[in-house]
């Protein structure tokens, strides 16, 4: 080190700066260097060698810019959610090469031990993360306890989320688990859907003392400023719940329903309800139409019910699980795999992603070692009844009943009253005339009626859709009503996908990808259980670029901290994407009620769909995204619900999809959130 640099030593130091890079107090770019030749080299060199003479560095090489910016994660005024970036003297930074590389050539002089991979050329974290990962696999198959120690994870593993690097050494599971830095969100969110108290489930409980529709009853309340109901009027209706013996209830907690609609007019608009806590509900309806309207309220699951739900998901929170084959030569092995499983650290294999933390085990096979599994499919569900769960989810008794009106089920509206405000129209998302969508958040909603039309709007445009089943529907409807739009084979799986479709003409490529687990599909290979978060890393990003996201109906039975962990981890991945490429447009697609058979209720409850609802939008509200409210535009219309809403509501809800992409003018503020429905 004493030795002054030759003219090569620093001629190497230049060629190994980054290009494009920000330049120091002295505004000399790095371009300057590369293309001084062997002139400016000369004059560094003696530079140079008047520090090594003088042993004396400059200050302004000492000295540098630092611009903190933020890692858009987290409360701003915390220091920890913003990184440094310094901004030095390039001069400097040839001299500080000259050194590192004279200190790499003097470590590698036999100094550093084979473990050692920092200062090591071509080594780095990957290897040692492999090493790592070997170490722990061959510990376990030998039943060898193993020690491991880590220094300093939140400043050295800083793009590395913690909780997935120790769950992956720690080899434990939880399905409750959060990081520290989401733990006071996700405690606000649960408080955020906390449903009202409801009776608890003790073994003197009969169904006779639970909630019956049939002698329940809904009045039309008498309009505020009395005299006829106009357009732009707020429609008020009292809901009272009474017991199968005909007692009016004390307590709340009842899941309700409501839709006001007129058949001929094709029209129809969600209401919200609230709850007394006393037996009694409020359901609030805008009244958007002229002509008649008719009230519809319907009990989707007694409050005794909620309770079990609840219970359930508390006590069984591993009653959906997956299968993984495993395989190796000609041996074969199928075991069972899920966000946490019980046993021992050493029959488990754990796939937790390092990137995000999401976790997920498998039990490791008898014969084959974790690194041979080869694809994930769907498992089933375990049945471990409770006392009472058939009595409170029976068809046509107590579930998806619609309770009877006390008096006059329907009113009669005149036109609006001219100078009056339609304050009322803030509290939905919008409604049905005449069979469309008419929205109330902002968004003017065009009709995409023919191919021509379709392809217009999507011209030049990238659309990559990310989700379940319910997102894969529009792309689906997009194959089909554009012929020009022609998919591709790509070899994948019925159903996962991945899919692709390009339109060369008009240069559109749209795809579609699933999300990762949990998901229940058919079997497919374990290399396309992708996070959307990890795929929206690799996305590009720009004003021709729509992403499309719909993630919800695989995660109802697990608990909400699953769903909430997944949804923060997408919303980082969004975040980013618009910082580097603000133009991008997100949607997002809620979820929807759907119908409920009894022996599916304990995994597809509309109840747990509407929970996880309110957590997707609490946590998108204030984003840059449009919102497509798959919740409303289902409950208004007049179709059966359906998990996979029937054509006519696809077709809506695809218009609004292409009024977004097509829309001039992209504002925050378009994005109202407007809470679904529910009796709360």
């Amino acid at each position: 080190m004493d030795a002054i640099p030759a003219l090569e030593e620093i001629q190497k130091a230049v060629q190994l700066l980054s290009s494009g890079k920000a330049a120091g107090s002295d505004s000399i770019p790095t371009e300057v260097y590369k293309e001084g030749g062997v002139v400016l080299i000369e004059k560094l060199h003696q530079f140079f060698q008047l520090i090594w003479q003088h042993k004396t560095v400059p200050k302004d090489f000492k000295d540098a810019s630092i611009i903190h910016l933020y890692k858009s994660k987290g409360n701003r005024q915390a220091c920890d959610n913003h990184c440094g970036i310094s901004q030095l003297s390039i001069t400097g930074k040839i001299l500080a090469r000259v050194l590192l590389n004279c200190l790499i050539d003097h470590l590698e002089q036999g100094l550093l031990p084979e473990s050692q991979c920092g200062f090591w050329k071509e080594r780095g974290t990957i290897d040692m993360v492999f090493a790592a990962r070997q170490l722990q696999e061959k510990c376990q198959e030998q039943n060898t306890d193993l020690y491991s120690t880590y220094v300093d994870l939140t400043k050295a593993f800083d793009t590395v989320s913690r909780e997935g690097l120790w769950k992956i050494m720690a080899n434990d599971c939880s399905f409750h688990s959060v990081s520290p830095e989401d733990a006071p969100e996700i405690n606000f969110l649960k408080e955020y859907i906390a449903w009202p108290e409801t009776p608890s489930l003790s073994s003197e409980l009969v169904l006779n003392d639970t909630s019956d529709p049939a002698h329940s009853t809904f009045t039309i309340l008498p309009r505020s400023k009395g005299g006829s109901w106009h357009v732009g009027d707020q429609l008020m209706v009292l809901i009272k719940m009474h017991d199968f013996q005909g007692l009016p209830k004390k307590s709340g907690g009842d899941f309700l329903l409501a839709r006001m609609h007129n058949h001929g007019l094709l029209a129809g608009v969600a209401g919200q309800v609230f709850d007394h806590h006393n037996g009694s509900y409020i359901a609030v309806f805008p009244i958007l139409w002229e002509g008649t309207a008719e009230v519809q309220v319907t009990l989707v699951h007694s409050s005794e019910a909620v309770t079990l739900l609840d219970k359930v998901t508390q006590e069984q929170p591993d009653r959906a699980y997956s299968l993984s084959v495993f395989r190796s030569g000609s041996i074969t092995e199928t075991v069972t795999c899920n966000v946490c499983l019980k046993g021992p650290k050493e029959k488990l294999c754990n796939y937790t992603d390092l990137h995000t933390g999401e976790p997920w085990f498998c039990y490791k096979p008898k014969k084959l070692n974790c690194d041979t599994r080869i694809t994930h499919a769907r498992g089933g569900f375990t049945k471990n009844i409770e006392p009472l769960e058939n009595q409170l989810f029976q068809q046509g008794v107590n579930m998806k009943v619609s309770i009877p009106a006390s008096g006059p089920a329907s009113i009669n509206i005149l036109p609006k009253i001219k100078g009056e405000t339609n304050e009322s129209m803030k509290t939905t998302a919008g409604y049905y005339y005449q069979g469309i969508w008419r929205a109330l958040d902002g968004t003017t909603v065009h009709q995409f009626n023919n191919a021509a039309a379709i392809s217009q709007c999507l011209k030049g445009k990238m659309v990559h859709f990310y989700g379940d089943s319910t997102v894969r529907q529009w792309f689906e409807y997009l194959i089909a009503k554009t012929p020009d739009l022609k998919a591709f084979d790509l070899k994948g799986p019925p159903r996962a996908g991945p899919y692709m479709a390009l339109d060369f003409k008009n240069n559109i490529l749209v795809t579609y990808r699933c999300h990762g687990t949990p998901i229940f599909f058919t079997p497919m290979p374990v290399s396309e259980t992708r996070y959307i978060t990890s795929e929206l890393k690799n996305v590009v990003g720009g004003t021709n670029t729509v992403i499309v996201i719909g993630i919800w109906a695989h995660f109802t039975t697990f608990p909400v901290e699953v769903y909430i962990r997944r949804l923060l981890n997408i919303r980082r991945a969004v975040e980013l994407l618009l910082s580097r490429a603000p133009g991008t447009l997100i949607i997002i697609r809620t979820g929807n009620p759907k119908t409920l058979k009894a022996s599916e209720t304990r995994i597809a409850s509309d109840w747990y769909s509407l929970q996880r609802d309110k957590i997707l939008r609490a946590i998108f509200k204030g984003v840059k995204v449009r919102m497509v409210d798959a919740w409303e535009m289902c409950l208004a219309h007049h179709l059966p619900h359906s998990l996979h809403p029937q054509p006519p509501i696809i077709k809506n809800m695809m218009d609004v999809v292409l009024s977004h992409i097509c829309s001039p003018v992209r504002r925050v503020d378009d994005v109202m959130h407007t809470p679904p429905n529910s009796s709360k």
